[in-house]
């Protein structure tokens, strides 16, 4: 039986990745939280992603198409993790 303070784990590949890395803390490492925020897509990468988004918006993706952006999305929300983890990181050391 759930209570009002159990909360529901999602099964989501990125909620999972989330609770692996403890995003929610900020215990990288200076140098590797300085690391990872460099970390992101090349140029042509976003290109790509532009590029289909807006042939998604139009319905005119393939489905292998629609895969590849779902993976560009995906890779996004990780990303996002961890440079938040990487920027709480670095908050914290400034903090202390």
């Amino acid at each position: 039986m759930k209570t009002q303070n159990d909360k529901p784990h999602s099964t989501s590949e990125i909620a999972m990745f989330g609770r692996l890395i403890q995003a929610e803390n900020g215990n990288f490492a200076h140098h590797l939280a300085r690391y990872v925020l460099t970390l992101g897509f090349s140029q042509a990468d976003q290109d790509r992603m532009n590029n289909l988004a807006v042939r998604s918006q139009d319905g005119s993706l393939s489905a292998i198409e629609r895969e590849e952006l779902q993976n560009y999305v995906r890779s996004g929300h990780l990303l996002a993790l961890l440079h938040s983890k990487a920027r709480k990181s670095l908050k914290r050391r400034r903090a202390s």
